[in-house]
């Protein structure tokens, strides 16, 4: 499950990314990052224990 959501992260952050040079979703790509670093902090908190 950690794995799943950490790269569910990397994909929001690359879509982020993607919206953030093309202007073409508005706020929610904004949105979207916020999820992205969350779920990537939460991944590094729980460190190597998570399964």
């Amino acid at each position: 499950m950690g794995s799943l959501l950490y790269a569910i992260a990397i994909i929001l952050v690359i879509i982020w990314a993607i919206g953030f040079f093309a202007y073409s979703a508005g706020g929610i790509i904004h949105i979207l990052l916020v999820i992205a670093i969350i779920s990537i902090l939460l991944r590094l908190i729980r460190g190597n224990n998570a399964v």
